[in-house]
């Protein structure tokens, strides 16, 4: 009875991939702080982490990809999964970018995505003990 590295390791691997998409979506908010009527965007991490975890389980019908080097399920309907944040107080020149709770959401965001990253390593090492018969 074989085991893929699906059933092994779960929706982790896909956790992991889509922080890092939200890393770069929240680091362009940052970067586009001055710009005017820049608007912030966002994703809802719990709602695009179900719809690919439901595809990954067989619930719902799985994302046709292009191209067999595309991410399933993160990169083909990125664009409807963006959301624009609701400035706290919006700026005279059309920017919603409101820089200190950017700088708080990517804080978190990045500590979120260290500890995906861990559990995804203690889940590797103890799949090694298991083939290695420790």
């Amino acid at each position: 009875m074989a085991i893929g590295f699906d059933q092994a390791l779960g929706v982790h691997p896909q956790a992991l991939l889509l922080r890092g998409k939200r890393a770069e979506l929240l680091a362009d908010n940052l970067a586009n702080s001055d710009t005017p009527g820049f608007k912030a965007r966002d994703i809802d991490f719990k709602q695009v982490l179900n719809r690919v975890n439901e595809q990954q389980t067989g619930k719902k019908l799985p994302l046709q990809q292009t191209h067999q080097d595309h991410l399933a399920g993160l990169s083909q309907k990125q664009d409807v999964d963006l959301l624009y944040r609701i400035p706290i107080q919006p700026a005279i020149d059309g920017n919603t970018v409101d820089t200190q709770q950017e700088y708080a959401i990517y804080a978190r965001n990045a500590m979120d995505y260290q500890s995906s990253f861990e559990f995804l390593n203690s889940k590797f090492k103890g799949l090694i003990k298991v083939i290695k018969g420790q």
